[in-house]
This record gives C-alpha cells, structure tokens and sequence, in this order.
C-alpha cells in the first residue's frame, strides 16, 4: 500500500486547511486509516482514525470538535478537515493504514503497517 498525503500549508490561527490522503495498491476501505502528527522535538502522536469497519472515527482530544476526518471509498481518500488551527497544530502530518487493528490500539502509531511521507502543516499566531 502507498499512501501520498498533501494539503498542508502555512496558515494564521483561526484559519483552516484540508488534508487529503490517497491510498493505492490496496484498498483503503480494507484498512484502518489514521492521521497521526509530528511536531520538531516531539514525539508522533494520534489524530484521529477511522477503522475498517467504519462507524464512529476517533480522534484525539486535543483536536474534538475542531478537526473532522472523512473517507471516500470510491476515490481510495481520506481526509482531514482542520478549523479552527492553532500554533500548536504545527507539525508534520501523516496518513497511515493498518490492517487487524483492535480498538484498544488505534491511537498506536507503530500498530500501522503503511505510512505516507508526510505533509507541513504551520499555524502561525
């Protein structure tokens, strides 16, 4: 599976921008799909997810309610709708998909088999 992730941008506090995710080789529909990000210095850490399964989608606490993640089948995308953007949005964010993972380990980067190269994001206040 390759997945190639683009949007990201510089963008003021307040504003918005949409990430796109696109999956080839495999379905992605067949897979656990998550955002994860990674801010310089820092550790990565979970976005949001949307299982195999679908239904409800995941997403970090720190980003309820301001961030939204959708899929479309037929097109293999994902995406992440982002409002609300705050300075410490800032980081590198990446799409990733995994298969078999249980609910428990969602949020677990290393659970996730398939990772995109990554896309800018800066917020700036």
């Amino acid at each position: 599976v390759q997945l190639q992730a683009s949007g990201g941008g510089l963008v003021q506090a307040g504003g918005s921008l949409k990430l796109s995710c696109v999956a080839s080789g495999r379905a992605s529909g067949d897979l656990t799909v998550a955002w994860f990000r990674q801010a310089p210095g820092k550790e990565r850490e979970f976005v949001a997810a949307i299982r195999r399964s679908g239904g409800t989608i995941h997403y970090a606490d720190s980003v309820m309610g301001r961030f939204t993640m959708s899929r479309d089948k037929a097109k293999n995308t994902v995406y992440l709708q982002m409002s609300n953007l705050k300075p410490e949005d800032t980081g590198v964010y990446y799409c990733s998909a995994g298969g078999g993972i249980i609910l428990s380990s969602l949020r677990t980067a290393d659970r996730y088999a398939y990772w995109g190269q990554g896309t800018q994001v800066t917020v700036s206040s």
